[in-house]
């Protein structure tokens, strides 16, 4: 017969081990992507009035990020654990508070919590953390029945410095080139034009009116949303008058192509979407989409490889900015940019690349090959590459 003690052994392994494991994966999906997490904290930011903050976004987003993966690191190692508790304890209630905060006001529309990989909305990943939350206390309260992995104190420090240093290179690594899983919809290999598309007969998103009559005998109150409205045939009672309807409300979402929001255009709001994204040859396009925070030398450098690529190849080459339309020609004469100037909203363009600048070459609306802003080819990769064999 099992006795109650082993029971309850098996039981605080197996919530250290979920609680643990959960940790390193949110910690590392998100290290994956840490500029895009970035973007997220920066949300939060505005939310709570804390802009000042935002210059130091990239930092935060490493720095609890490394964390978690430590937490999760040391939670199932047993080491430090009084620590390793308290510090699950504050980080969760940390997360907590912004997951409700977030889905009660309807402030930030996903957490982040996951990066891209498993997108959530706030209530799911409140809900997530509420049970986190008891399975931290869990442990907290059952942290003296966890022993140590080891209790040599050379390895002890191997696994703390591990813990801490392994993920926090991965961040930065990630941070200076480009995702390792390109969770995004503009990854390469991703035809742009495909993915806007809606398929012919998909479902439509599904909107409710809800209507606010008055009985003129009675005086009573009636409310009804718009198919009840229709089917009665109420409009057409003259004991009834109209006195309101709401603004439409979704609810039902129908089919969500997984490029929704990408609208290029001119200075004169003119759209070159389909002109840029379906051309059927080889072209590149830069993405700057906040000018003010753009790497000027790796500017430069796309110039020159345009340069070279319209020269040799006849190579269409623009850049997409959300900055203003003066803004980007001010830039352009300044540093004598050939490439064509053309304007996006910021979130896609943060989306496509994760630089700023990048570089993506496409063809035929395919994503050929993306670039950020430290690894930039050299023209003679490209035409070596991709140019001489078109």
């Amino acid at each position: 017969m099992v006795s109650n003690k082993t029971t309850s052994t098996t039981l605080l392994w197996i919530v250290r081990i979920f609680v643990g494991l959960l940790f390193i994966f949110s910690g590392l999906i998100k290290l994956n992507d840490p500029l895009g997490f970035s973007y997220k904290l920066e949300e939060y930011f505005e939310v709570f009035h804390m802009t000042f903050l935002s210059p130091f976004a990239v930092f935060f987003s490493i720095a609890i990020c490394t964390l978690e993966v430590f937490l999760g690191v040391l939670v199932l190692t047993g080491i430090a654990k009084k620590t390793v508790n308290v510090g699950l304890i504050v980080l969760i209630l940390f997360f907590t508070f912004l997951t409700f905060y977030s889905a009660a006001f309807d402030v930030v529309k996903s957490c982040g919590c996951f990066g891209d990989a498993i997108p959530l909305t706030p209530w799911q990943s409140f809900g997530k953390d509420l049970i986190l939350l008891i399975l931290i206390l869990y442990i907290f309260f059952n942290q003296n029945k966890i022993n140590a992995c080891t209790n040599n104190k050379s390895a002890k420090n191997i696994f703390i410095w591990a813990a801490l240093l392994v993920p926090l290179a991965f961040g930065l690594y990630t941070y200076n080139t480009l995702p390792i899983i390109d969770f995004l919809p503009y990854k390469e290999g991703v035809n742009i034009p495909e993915a806007m598309k809606i398929p012919e007969g998909a479902p439509k998103d599904e909107y409710e009116i809800i209507y606010t009559l008055k009985n003129k005998n009675t005086g009573e109150e009636k409310k009804m949303n718009d198919k009840e409205y229709l089917a009665t045939k109420i409009y057409e009672d003259p004991n009834w008058e109209f006195i309101s309807s709401s603004d439409p409300k979704l609810i039902k979402a129908g089919y969500q192509p997984k490029i929704k929001d990408l609208n290029i255009f001119d200075s004169q709001g003119v759209s070159f979407t389909e002109e840029i994204i379906e051309n059927p040859y080889y072209n590149l396009i830069a993405v700057a989409w906040k000018l003010d925070n753009s790497d000027l030398e790796a500017l430069k450098k796309i110039n020159l490889i345009a340069l070279n690529a319209a020269n040799n190849y006849r190579t269409r080459s623009v850049l997409l900015t959300s900055n203003s339309a003066q803004d980007a020609e001010n830039l352009s004469k300044d540093e004598k940019l050939l490439l064509e100037v053309f304007y996006a909203d910021a979130v896609p363009l943060k989306s496509m690349v994760r630089s700023n600048p990048g570089l993506i070459l496409m063809k035929n609306g395919v994503v050929i090959k993306k670039w950020p802003a430290s690894r930039l080819p050299d023209y003679e990769e490209l035409e070596r590459t991709y140019f001489s064999k078109n």
